[in-house]
């Protein structure tokens, strides 16, 4: 009997890289869907088809053969400078995926959304999945761009296409090859002495790659078309996530802990500072206001239905802290 194959778009992201890291592993025949070459992944040994997800015709030509598609491809932004521009990737992206899919006949398509596409709570309860994505509950062009899109796939759900949407908390863990994850970055300001304070605010919710990389496989073959499935992990205050970091080096904590008024305060300074270093732009308004929100997403769907099982936030921090000590940017 031959192998089925499975294609993933955005391959070359710090998801798509685990992903396909996850389905080698296993065995699985997958075609690598890319905007253009990257040699990192030459080592899976896997069909590289090079073109752009705005290209109706090229996806034509991704999907062929294909039974599972991941669609793993999008763009974030946390600057608010290029809302039409993450409006094309994520949403109208999608439609061209989901579209191509039909035509190809995929029978499975599992789509990366985000837990930042939806309102959450003013309470501090336990966050579930929601039966409906809706644009207009968030404020920023990310969100609304990944409710749209999640809301796209799940009402494409039908018998010759399952659909299903994985929605990753806050993604650490080792692999960040192209060092653009914002995780990563905070660990590594850490690691070389200049983030050398803590917060006295915020929190939020961390899984590991490999955790949210499974999870994907799971829901093509074992998740519900139509739905939804957080594949979150552990929520950490940021002064918990520091005092694991100081832990795991061996070092005391800081003892000095800033608010949210003077990080706020002090953000355009921070940003220069980041652009001259030629670093993501970890710390912004956005950002320091999101971790100021509920991040308690429960996965207990995806454990149920899927046999989700992540790892602890302090084992995915140690495994992370060892790879980019082994793996430092240039």
């Amino acid at each position: 009997m031959s192998k089925t194959l499975s294609a993933v778009t955005g391959a070359n992201g710090y998801i798509g890289y685990s992903l396909v890291s996850e389905l080698t592993k296993r065995g699985e025949e997958v075609r690598l869907s890319m905007r253009k070459p990257h040699p990192e992944l030459d080592k899976f040994g896997c069909e590289q088809c090079l073109g752009d997800i705005g290209d109706k015709e090229y996806l034509l030509k991704a999907f062929e053969g294909v039974d599972t598609v991941y669609h793993v491809a999008g763009m974030i932004d946390i600057t608010g400078t290029k809302d039409d521009l993450v409006w094309k990737v994520n949403y109208e992206g999608t439609v061209n995926v989901v579209e191509a899919c039909k035509k190809c006949g995929v029978k499975n398509l599992v789509f990366v959304s985000s837990v930042d596409c939806i309102k959450v709570t003013d309470d501090m309860h336990p966050i579930r999945e929601f039966d409906r994505f809706d644009p207009d509950s968030v404020a920023d062009a990310y969100g609304k761009s990944k409710a749209a899109a999640s809301q796209f796939v799940l009402d494409s759900n039908c018998p010759e296409l399952k659909t299903v949407v994985v929605q990753p908390s806050c993604v650490t863990g080792p692999d960040d090859i192209y060092h653009n994850n914002s995780v990563c970055t905070m660990i590594n300001l850490y690691e070389k002495g200049i983030f050398v304070v803590s917060l006295d605010f915020g929190a939020y919710n961390f899984v590991d790659v490999r955790d949210v990389a499974s999870g994907m496989i799971a829901a093509a073959e074992k998740g519900r078309g139509g739905q939804s499935y957080f594949l979150s992990g552990e929520k950490l205050t940021v002064d918990e996530f520091i005092s694991i970091l100081a832990g795991i080096n061996g070092k005391n904590p800081p003892k000095m802990k800033m608010s949210k008024n003077l990080l706020l305060h002090l953000c355009p300074e921070i940003s220069l500072f980041f652009k001259a270093m030629h670093w993501p732009p970890v710390i912004t308004p956005f950002s320091i206001n999101k971790i100021c929100e509920n991040c308690d997403f429960s996965y207990q769907k995806a454990a149920d239905e899927l046999g989700y099982k992540p790892r602890s936030a302090e084992e995915s921090l140690r495994d992370t802290v060892e790879w980019l000590k082994n793996n430092s940017a240039e």
